[in-house]
This record gives structure tokens, sequence and C-alpha cells, in this order.
């Protein structure tokens, strides 16, 4: 049933008049617990979300909601953005309701905004005890949807002098969780003036964005 209300909700993008009223489905940031900064990169998402409706004729609120990782609303949202630099603790009731939620057909992007690896890699083997994050290979879909990503990631901002990552939880074939590792995506959203990061490198990000949340509506549906 939840597959075919999706179809549904993206099917009425089509439709202006409706588009004018009402918006087909919303997105959402996660917060979560110990500390880490879950409110990092505060234009981000509104950004992403207005490439996302200009340029895959997306009708999508245009204001993400925040959604803690215990609430049972995490159910209503198809696609969850997570970032921060810090630390994140789930609890054993946190970490089951993520699973479900991921099982169930919703999707989780985790953004690397710095120093969040050691904490994120740990909380999600509360999650998936019975997997480890695997790096994709550049031919995977995620990296050719609407654009093209012959050579993975794009490098948004430097830290540790490493290659962009990314990283999967794939579960009976699907993968539910991406994790965007040492390319700083989110803050290639951000308003131009909050970085001054060139425009094309922006375009970039936000492009890669685009093709993780198109990504996760194909898999929804």
């Amino acid at each position: 049933m939840k597959k075919y209300i999706v179809i549904i909700l993206l099917l009425l993008t089509c439709s202006p008049l409706i588009a004018q009223r009402n918006y087909s489905f919303r997105i959402a940031r996660l917060k979560y617990n110990g500390g880490g900064d879950w409110y990092a990169n505060k234009t981000s998402l509104p950004n992403l979300i207005q490439f996302c409706n200009q340029n895959l004729n997306m009708n999508i609120a245009p204001e993400e909601a925040v959604v803690e990782v215990g609430s049972p609303e995490l159910l209503s949202y198809p696609f969850v953005h997570m970032t921060g630099h810090g630390n994140v603790v789930f609890s054993d009731s946190e970490a089951k309701n993520l699973r479900s939620y991921l099982l169930s057909g919703g999707f989780l992007h985790i953004d690397d905004n710095y120093g969040l690896d050691k904490f994120i890699r740990k909380e999600m083997k509360k999650v998936f005890p019975e997997y480890e994050f695997v790096e994709l290979p550049f031919d995977h879909p995620i990296y050719k949807q609407k654009f093209m990503f012959t050579n993975g990631l794009p490098k948004v901002h430097e830290h540790d002098n490493k290659p962009p990552q990314g990283f999967g939880i794939v579960h009976e074939g699907r993968l539910v969780c991406f994790y965007t590792y040492e390319t700083d995506l989110g803050n290639g959203w951000e308003d131009q003036e909050v970085y001054n990061d060139p425009e094309d490198i922006r375009q970039q990000a936000l492009q890669m964005g685009a093709n993780i949340l198109l990504y996760a509506l194909i898999s929804y549906i």
C-alpha cells in the first residue's frame, strides 16, 4: 500500500493546479542525542529542496521537518538527512525505531560535516549489528541518476587530505543508508555567502544531493 501511495504522490507533481495548492511530500532532518550539532548547515536542505523542485520537477515542501530518532513520526518521511560534527548516541529504543524505519522502505542520508565518523559508525552498528558500511563502486546507480558522477562524490571542502567516499548499508539488495564522507555535501548546499565556494562546486554538490534524493524516492517505491 505504501508503494502505491508514493507513486500517486509523485504523479501529482505533474499537475500544476495541484502543485499550486499543496506539496507531494516533505523530507526531514534527523535530531539525535549525544551533544552533536544535528542542526548544522541550516540553509542546506531548503536549498537542496529548491534545486530538486526546479531541476527535477519535484513538489517537495520547501522547509524540512525535524524528526527525532525515536519518534514514530520517522515513518512519515521517505528521506531523512543527518549531519553534524560531534557526538551521536542512539538509545536501544531509538536504534530499534531507526531500523524499523529503514527496513520499512525509508532512506537515511548521513553527511559527515567533519568529526562525525567515529561516532556514527559505532551507533549505526546498534541499528544494523549484522552489517558493515561498504564503499559503493562508482558505477552504483546513486552516482548516475539525473546527473552523472563517473568518479564518485564531488569534493566540496578539504579536511584531512583524503578522497571523498560514499559508504552504504545494503539490506536484501536495497541501499537503506548512504553515508557521505570527506566531501561536505551539506556545506556545498548552503547559501553561497556562507562559505563562498565557487559556483561550480556548489552545483556539483546540489546535483549529487539531487541524485541521492531521487535514488531514495525510486527505491522507496
